[in-house]
């Protein structure tokens, strides 16, 4: 089979197309032919060895993807061949023609849904999920902030949001962003490259403030989210790309939370619960994943360029 392999770290180049042996299942393992795989922020970090714990060389990439049971192990029960299904995880990496994974870490992928939408459901929407209910615990009635609202995270928080019973708000930097946080059920977007937009949040709030904030740049927005967090308020960092100074009064002056998260870190039974909740959203349609840009495997190298250079507008998949 075909895959992309990493032997050295660096830039996105280092990714290289290779023909490799296709891996056969045993015990509770599931090999999947993929349709096509999902590129996230993350893989771009492990790619250059400074994130933590990064993979041991070499290695294939990726974590998401979507395709067609091809083979079981003998101890596989919830798969059997044919089923479509999305991956939560791979032994193999996704960035490949086949990956292996164990039973556990497929999603059953509905009928309605296409194979190049289902490579971008997992670490898009199982990260929105925590970061929203599981983390930070969001209710019905409450407004809700989410900055970087264009892609991939961010969209999947506005859809499991939108229709709800929470008050939206998105934030993007370009007139293509603000119009799909409309889009996808968003009731306000703001332009987070204008410096008054957290102004503007909390007038739109009429002075209250946000309830919760889904934090995508803790770096650059930490300390200014709390200008319009409202009273004992919450914020989910999900990603981060430096450090900063902060100002631990600021969470004190409003009995704030800020939560830490990583999808790494959920536990099996939290898993299960997103699995359940991504399967109802996708059914019944109000999850709709939206994909931007599908590239050749053997381009993977540019996937990785485009997630970190351009603006974000849903997912970019792989095809093999």
């Amino acid at each position: 089979m075909k895959a992309i392999v990493v032997r050295e770290f660096g830039e996105p180049e280092v990714m290289k197309i290779e023909e490799v042996e296709t891996p056969r299942p045993s015990g509770s393992q599931v090999l999947v032919r993929l349709n096509a795989a999902g590129v996230n922020p993350v893989e771009t970090y492990l790619r250059t060895g400074i994130y933590p714990n990064p993979p041991k060389l070499p290695y294939t990439p990726g974590k998401d993807g979507a395709g067609v049971v091809e083979a079981v192990g003998d101890a596989v029960t919830r798969w059997k061949g044919g089923d479509r299904v999305y991956t939560a995880n791979s032994i193999t990496g996704t960035y490949a023609e086949y990956c292996l994974c164990e039973e556990a870490d497929l999603g059953r992928l509905p009928d309605n849904v296409t194979f190049e939408q289902g490579a971008g459901i997992w670490t898009p929407y199982a990260t929105g999920y925590r970061a929203l209910f599981q983390k930070a615990a969001a209710k019905p009635g409450e407004t809700v902030l989410v900055h970087g609202a264009s892609g991939g995270v961010g969209i999947a928080a506005i859809q499991w949001l939108a229709g709800n019973g929470y008050t939206v708000i998105g934030t993007a930097s370009s007139k293509d962003g603000l119009d799909l946080i409309h889009a996808n059920g968003g009731n306000a977007a703001f332009d987070h490259t204008d410096e008054t937009h957290f102004a503007q949040i909390k007038e739109f709030t009429g002075g209250r403030g946000v309830d919760v904030i889904v934090e995508m740049l803790a770096n650059v927005n930490l300390e200014r989210d709390f200008d319009c967090l409202a009273m004992r308020g919450r914020i989910t960092v999900v990603g981060s790309r430096g450090s900063l100074q902060f100002t631990p009064r600021l969470a004190m002056t409003k009995d704030a939370t800020i939560y830490g998260m990583s999808l790494f870190n959920s536990s099996q039974d939290e898993r299960d619960e997103i699995h359940r909740a991504v399967f109802e959203g996708l059914s019944r349609g109000s999850l709709d994943p939206v994909i931007r840009l599908s590239i050749p495997l053997s381009e993977a190298a540019s996937s990785h360029h485009q997630v970190m250079e351009s603006k974000a507008l849903g997912k970019i998949v792989l095809i093999p």
